[in-house]
């Protein structure tokens, strides 16, 4: 899917890969791996809370159109 999405075959992202172990080495990239896993996370999470937050205000509005 994201070779997909940025047209970027098996290959490229083999170098990728090289060239991102090459600058940050084997220790840092479990590092760089979680911070990226609870950004995404932290994302997800603000991203439901304003989805319940527009539903409710919907509700409400509903309620006070009835």
């Amino acid at each position: 899917m994201f070779s997909l999405i940025f047209g970027l075959g098996p290959q490229e992202l083999i170098v990728i890969g090289m060239i991102i172990l090459v600058f940050f080495g084997g220790k840092k990239i479990p590092e760089l791996m979680r911070g990226l896993g609870s950004g995404i996370r932290e994302f997800n999470n603000a991203k439901a809370n304003i989805e319940t937050e527009v539903k409710e205000g919907m509700k409400e509005l509903d309620k006070k159109n009835s």
